[in-house]
């Protein structure tokens, strides 16, 4: 039994939808015999499982009736990979008087970013920055809720002739999300290009003004709100949040990778661990780790990414969500300090980012007095 026998056996069968052999088509790519066994290589133009499985089980049965039942036939088959298209994700140009642009994503739901979101931008405000939030959660907007603004609608005004949304202001923050323009009851049950239009108004055809930052709450994963955000604007950096337990920690590191992508390139400012221990009120200084330790901080340190701070599970942060007044309010409470801990290391990250990148491209922020300035 030589190479020879086995393209002749394989001459005798076709590849399913197409007209030649498969010894000619070129899908052989190499054959091995040892004994009464045989090794075939070959190379598909199709992945489909069952066009797979029927060359095999062909090949085989091929084999068997030529040579023997007592053959032994080993087929490899492989499907090369399309050649990578040449994505270009054409970012926007910055929204005129906002200097930097925060996104704060996660990689699954249920982590807290929304909160996150919310006390990280009113101890922006506290520290003397003018800020914006743009709830991004197409689909689970929470923004409105936690800044106790859930039944407002934004006004027309009118910027340079053209009319505007009005972002509706709370606690020193400008806020503008999709929950603004639903009922609490209605689902928002939208294709991409819905959700991405609706984004887009949002984020254009706003009257933002002059911002130090807008902060963009991301819905959670990773997805095509998140690449149309990003071909949208130019993302100073990202913030992903995390929990420590295993779970939300593989979810998290899909996130970071996302950010990375070579056709993104948002840089990660560092990973936050919300959750990271439980404080009964009775017993302020102790810590539970409910969820685990360190998961996060070990995660950013294996990410090579910085660790911005850890937020601790608290009954008040929950609470204060809730009725729209976040922890970061309650100056002096453990739950604020946490929150004013990872204001100042997001703000200090923004100011190592943009040292590094070109003048087109970075906004740098001079600090002053306690991370209290901002200037182009």
């Amino acid at each position: 039994m030589e190479k020879k026998d086995i393209l002749g056996v394989l001459d005798g069968l076709t590849l399913p939808g197409e007209g030649q052999s498969i010894s000619q088509s070129g899908a052989v790519t190499n054959i091995n015999i040892f004994g009464r066994e045989v090794v075939i290589d070959l190379s598909l133009k199709t992945p489909a499982l069952h066009i797979k499985k029927r060359v095999i089980s062909d090949i085989t049965q091929a084999l068997e009736q030529t040579f023997g039942t007592d053959i032994k036939a080993q087929i490899n088959l492989t499907v090369p990979q399309a050649p990578a298209r040449d994505l270009k994700l054409i970012k926007g140009n910055p929204i005129a008087g906002i200097k930097n642009i925060v996104a704060i994503a996660s990689g699954k739901g249920g982590v807290g970013k929304s909160t996150v979101t919310a006390n990280l931008a009113i101890s922006l405000a506290e520290m003397g920055f003018s800020v914006g939030v743009l709830d991004a959660d197409i689909y689970g907007p929470s923004i409105p809720i936690m800044f106790d603004v859930a039944g407002e609608r934004p006004l027309s005004v009118q910027v340079e002739g053209k009319s505007k949304m009005a972002p509706i202001e709370q606690y020193g923050v400008k806020i503008l999300s999709i929950g603004f323009f639903t009922q609490p009851n209605q689902a928002v049950i939208w294709r991409g290009p819905m959700a991405a239009k609706a984004l887009n108004q949002m984020i254009f055809d706003a009257a933002w003004g002059e911002l130090d930052f807008l902060l963009i709450d991301l819905p959670p994963g990773t997805g095509d709100i998140h690449l149309s955000i990003m071909q949208s604007l130019p993302i100073s950096g990202a913030v992903v949040v995390s929990t420590p337990q295993n779970v939300a920690l593989a979810d998290a590191r899909k996130g970071v990778a996302m950010f990375a992508q070579e056709h993104i390139q948002v840089p990660v400012l560092g990973i936050v661990e919300n959750m990271a221990y439980f404080t009964p009120s009775e017993l302020p200084d102790n810590k539970y780790y409910i969820f685990g330790q360190s998961g996060a901080r070990h995660l950013a340190e294996d990410l090579d990414v910085e660790f911005l701070g850890e937020i601790p599970l608290v009954q008040s942060i929950r609470e204060s969500g809730d009725v729209g007044r976040p922890a970061a309010l309650q100056g002096g409470t453990p739950a604020a300090e946490a929150f004013l801990v990872l204001t100042r290391e997001v703000v200090r990250q923004t100011v190592k980012r943009n040292k590094d990148l070109p003048p087109t491209e970075a906004i740098k922020i001079t600090t002053m007095a306690g991370c209290s300035a901002v200037k182009s």
